[in-house]
C-alpha cells in the first residue's frame, strides 16, 4: 500500500514531524516534591511514547508561575531551575526520534491550591470552588510576563512547539469567554477585548519564539450563553494574523456542562475552524483506530490526529495503526525482531 497521510511527514515552520500522530497534553500530577521539576516518572512516561513513534509529544501542561498550577503536583516553568530537566526530557525523545512540543498554561480560578488564585472575574468555577481573586491589570501584565519568560526556558530546554493552552476552563479560556469574564475594562465585554489576553500572551511568546507556535482551545462551551465554534472561528482568524501556526481542538469545561461524547465528536469542530479560519487543525477526541484517523486527513478535516487516552492505554498505537492501514514503518532496531515477525503474519 503506498503512503498514508497518517504516517506522512508534516513540516511546520522549520520542524518536520515523521508522521501526523501527536501525544496531547495530559497532565500526570507527579511532582512529588511539588517542585514542578521532572521525575523519573516522567522520563519513562514520554520516551515510552516516542519509542512507540508518536511523532510530536506535546508535554502536559506546564506552569509559568506557581499560583497558575492546577495541583500541587503539577510540572512547571516559571524558574530557571525547570530547564535542566526539562533539557534532558527533550534530549532523549529526540534520540528516539521524535518531536516535543510543551504546553504553556496557567489554571486561573481551576487551581486547586492553598492560597489566593486568580481569574478575570471574582467567579468560583462551581459551588465547591474558592472564588478568585479578580486580576488587577498589574496581575494580567505579571501573567503576560510569565508566559513570555516561560517561553524562553521552553526554548533553552530544547522544545520544538510550543502550545499555548486556551481551553478547557484554565485562565486565557477565562478570559474569552463570557461565562468567566465579566470585566468592564479593556479585558472585558467584547469579543475583541475579551480576547486582549491571549492576544497579548500570542505577542509576549513570539517576541522571543520563533518556532511552530500551537494554541488549544475549548471551540464550543455547552452552555446556551456561552461561546460556539463560530465564535472560534472568528478568534482562530485573529490568532492566524497574531502569526499561530496551528488550533489544537478540543471543546467543553468551562463550566460544568453534559457532553454528549461519542467516536470522533471534536472532530467536527477542527473542521468547522481549519475551513473557516484557514488555518491547519489538530483534533482530538475518542480517536481509537488508524482508520478512523486516516479518514479525518484524507477528508480534510483536520491536519494532525492527537491522541490522548488512547496513548496512555497503548504506548505503541503508531505501531498497531501502521498494521490496520497496511504500513511499514521504522522502529527501534532492539525492538526489530518482535515487529518483523508481526508484520510477516499481517
Amino acid at each position: 500500500m503506498e503512503e498514508t497521510k497518517l504516517f506522512s511527514p508534516y513540516t511546520i515552520k522549520n520542524v518536520t514531524l515523521k508522521n501526523r500522530i501527536v501525544m496531547a497534553p495530559m497532565c500526570m500530577y507527579s511532582c512529588t516534591e511539588q517542585d514542578g521539576k521532572v521525575t523519573p516518572w516522567h522520563y519513562t512516561h514520554y520516551i515510552s511514547r516516542a519509542v512507540g513513534q508518536t511523532g510530536l509529544l506535546i508535554q502536559e501542561a506546564t506552569a509559568v508561575s506557581q499560583e497558575g498550577r492546577i495541583s500541587p503536583y503539577d510540572l512547571g516553568i516559571w524558574n530557571d531551575e525547570h530547564i535542566e530537566g526539562l533539557l534532558q526530557l527533550t534530549t532523549l525523545i529526540k534520540e528516539s526520534g521524535a518531536k516535543c512540543g510543551i504546553q504553556l498554561g496557567h489554571a486561573g480560578r481551576k487551581a486547586e491550591l492553598d492560597g489566593e488564585i486568580l481569574a478575570p472575574s471574582a467567579i468560583p468555577f462551581d459551588a465547591k470552588s474558592k472564588t478568585p481573586k479578580e486580576m488587577t491589570t498589574d496581575d494580567i501584565h505579571l501573567t503576560v510576563a510569565a508566559f513570555k519568560k516561560a517561553a524562553e526556558r521552553a526554548k533553552k530546554a530544547g522544545f520544538d512547539v510550543i502550545e499555548i493552552h486556551g481551553a478547557h476552563g484554565y485562565l486565557i479560556n477565562q478570559f474569552l469567554s463570557p461565562l468567566s469574564n465579566h470585566r468592564n475594562d479593556e479585558y472585558g465585554g467584547s469579543p475583541e477585548n475579551r480576547y486582549r489576553f491571549l492576544k497579548e500572551v500570542i505577542e509576549a511568546v513570539k517576541s522571543v519564539w520563533d518556532g511552530p507556535l500551537f494554541v488549544r482551545v475549548s471551540a464550543n462551551e455547552y452552555h446556551p450563553e456561552g461561546l460556539t465554534v463560530e465564535d472560534y472561528v472568528i478568534y482562530s482568524r485573529w490568532m492566524k494574523e497574531q502569526g499561530v501556526d496551528l488550533i489544537d481542538v478540543s471543546s467543553g469545561a468551562i463550566v460544568p456542562a453534559k457532553i454528549n461524547i461519542y467516536p470522533g465528536y471534536q472532530v467536527p469542530l477542527a473542521e468547522k475552524i481549519k475551513h473557516g479560519a484557514e488555518i491547519p487543525t489538530g483534533a482530538v477526541g475518542l480517536i481509537t483506530s488508524g482508520l478512523q484517523a486516516e479518514e479525518i486527513l484524507q477528508s480534510e478535516r483536520a491536519d494532525l490526529i492527537l491522541l490522548a487516552r488512547e496513548l496512555l492505554r497503548d504506548p505503541y498505537w503508531p505501531r498497531k495503526a501502521a498494521l490496520e492501514l497496511g504500513v511499514d514503518i521504522e522502529g527501534p532496531v532492539q525492538y526489530e525482531r518482535g515487529w518483523k515477525q508481526r508484520r510477516n503474519q499481517r
